[in-house]
């Protein structure tokens, strides 16, 4: 088996108030997708010694104006070489344009929004066998935020009411792009309360690990298989293997699930987990001022 030869870097939002991406909502004067401090371990792993990023907003229904914000980020921390595809629809996925832009780039950035957007879009596409292609022989990034990251999975949530999540029913799931399998990625996992969205959709498909980001909070993804956890909040990891007792399969829709034996795992800044072995690996503790 090969792995990936690329990275992957999922993050879950932003902590802005002013900032709301699927709703459209846009405070101009900050850094609003993602603290610098994530932005800056999304660079310190971009290959080239003047590196090309390529921003796609297709999920945002502001996409020029978050392409600017995401341009100002960049060029902040010394990375000047940004560009903005501006693909809103499947007409421009297939302009020959676009397609050489990605081959010619070092990074590709998802921006928030809507993340249903990016799968009925890229789905199927060229562009979308070209992305694949590129992250797995070469040593090329592909970032997300937000939708950008819930759609890296091929098993992605769309839509779920998170007050409602523990109702049979109420958490929609569809294919997404593919980069990661054998995962469910939800994002602003605390702030939105979203542990029972993901919960329910591990337990209907428990062969698949959820991975719920908060926000300015991600994780690196090495060889597709090793997810390290950066920035200031928790990942949580929700691993359905053991599973016993569920019944999401007996019972109508609308009713309360059941699910005995869920494994939970916390993660913050540094530490590791490895999909392929689902084992926590941790990191190693530093005392007072001691060196690693």
């Amino acid at each position: 088996m090969t792995y990936p030869s690329g990275h992957l870097v999922a993050v879950g939002g932003a902590e802005d108030k002013g900032t709301d991406l699927e709703k459209g909502i846009l405070q101009r004067n900050r850094l609003n997708f993602i603290e610098i401090g994530i932005l800056k371990n999304i660079i310190s792993l971009i290959s080239g010694k003047e590196p090309c990023v390529e921003v796609i907003t297709t999920a945002s229904s502001i996409p020029d104006e978050v392409a600017q914000n995401y341009k100002e980020a960049f060029e902040k921390l010394g990375c000047i070489n940004v560009g903005h595809l501006r693909i809103r629809n499947r007409e421009d996925v297939v302009r020959d344009e676009n397609i050489e832009r990605l081959n010619a780039c070092n990074c590709i950035m998802f921006s928030g929004g809507n993340q249903l957007r990016l799968s009925s879009i890229f789905g199927g596409t060229r562009f979308l066998d070209v992305l694949r292609q590129r992250y797995h022989d070469e040593d090329f990034l592909i970032a997300g935020t937000s939708a950008g990251a819930m759609a890296m999975s091929n098993t992605m949530i769309y839509e779920g009411n998170a007050a409602l999540a523990n109702l049979k029913g109420e958490v929609k799931i569809t294919t997404g792009l593919g980069l990661l399998q054998n995962v469910i990625i939800d994002t602003h996992f605390d702030k939105r309360g979203r542990f029972n969205r993901l919960a329910q959709g591990v337990a209907a498909h428990p062969g698949v690990i959820g991975i719920g980001l908060g926000e300015d909070t991600g994780v690196i993804v090495s060889e597709g298989r090793v997810l390290k956890a950066i920035g200031s909040g928790s990942v949580v990891i929700i691993d359905g293997k053991n599973i016993e007792y569920n019944n999401i399969a007996d019972i109508d829709f609308g009713k309360p699930i059941s699910v005995e034996n869920i494994i939970v795992h916390l993660m913050s800044h540094g530490d590791n987990y490895n999909l392929e072995t689902r084992k926590f690996e941790g990191a190693e503790i530093v005392i007072g001022d001691q060196e690693p």
